[in-house]
Order: C-alpha cells, then structure tokens, then sequence
C-alpha cells in the first residue's frame, strides 16, 4: 500500500490480507484457579466439626456430676424409746460430712433438706442451714439426722438383709435453698 492509500482510507492501519489461510491467534491470560471455591466445602466442615467439638466440651465441662459424699464426723445427740403402740426408736445424730464436688461452679446454699426414706418409708430427716460447696474440691457440711419412729424389729431385719447383701437402698429428696456460682455469675437455685 501507497502513503496515498494510507491518506484516503479510514482506517489508519493496513488491511488484513484477503488469504484465507492466515490463522488468527488469541492470546488469553494465564488463569488461575480460584482456591476458595475448591475448598469452600472443605472449610464449612471444619468449622461445622469445631462448633460441634467446642459445644461437646462446654456441655461436658458445665453438666452436673454427683458429688462423692463420705461421713466424717457422727455423734448421738439422743435417743428416745417409744413402746406403744409399737417398739420404735427416735435418734438424733450430728453429722460431719465431707462433700467433694467435681463440677467447675459452686454451691451457696441458704437451707438444706434432705428427706430419707427406707423401702417406701421415710425415715427422717437430714437438715443444714446455710453453707458452701466449692467448684472442684471439697468442703465440710454440718448437719442434724432425726429418724423418728424407726421400727427396731421390722426395719431392723431387712436392713441387716440388705447389709449382707452389700447394698442399703436408701431413698433420698432434696430440697435445696440457693444459688449456684458459675465463674462471676450467681443462678438461683430452688
């Protein structure tokens, strides 16, 4: 082409030659694939297996466990013997209890009672007034036991039985007065 031609044409660049051989190339960026989509899955379920593990632990860490109770001090304050219309006996004892508490949040409690009972009777009544339960130790708890109306004969054979045998099953309901502490918080107890 001419600078004539160049002059007169439109367009300031020459033309593509009318050969239909020539191949055209287009070049294209390098692509990259995108990480977060190939793992998006991946990262909903870790953070799915997380949540779940952290709940596991909160719950288990935060779920009440029996405390282990064992008697270190017992002294008789009285008795008393009634013989009509049956043989029975009223005791009263003074107790010393040691409460080890494996739970990680304590107990302040204003009143304390425990009903105790023996095959389907209640015997008597354990009784405590205010006090405190450490998280993840162990404390003392005083306490007064007055069984009332114990029948020597026929409790006492049944429970000589269940002796042998290894096992007393006794029956308790507690009845608790307070507030449970949970690091800074206090949750009233009823």
């Amino acid at each position: 082409m001419s600078k004539h031609d160049l002059r007169h044409s439109s367009a300031p660049y020459s033309r593509l030659s009318p050969n239909p051989n020539h191949q055209n190339v287009v070049v294209l960026p390098v692509y990259y694939p995108r990480h977060n989509d190939n793992y998006r899955c991946l990262r909903h379920c870790l953070a799915f297996t997380s949540v779940i593990l952290l709940l596991s632990a909160a719950l288990f860490l935060l779920y009440p466990s029996d405390p282990t109770l064992e008697l270190s001090r017992l002294q008789l304050n009285h008795v008393g013997v009634n013989t009509s219309p049956k043989l029975t006996l009223d005791l009263s004892f003074s107790l010393t209890i040691r409460v080890r508490n494996r739970d990680f949040f304590s107990l302040d409690y204003d009143k304390l009672v425990v009903s105790v009972g023996y095959r389907g009777r209640e015997l008597g009544l354990v009784s405590s007034e205010g006090g405190r339960v450490r998280a993840r130790g162990s404390s003392y708890v005083n306490a007064t036991l007055d069984l009332d109306g114990f029948e020597v004969v026929h409790d006492v054979i049944y429970l000589l039985s269940d002796w042998a045998k290894g096992v007393i099953p006794f029956d308790t309901n507690t009845k608790v007065d307070g507030d449970l502490g949970l690091f800074l918080f206090k949750i009233p107890l009823k």
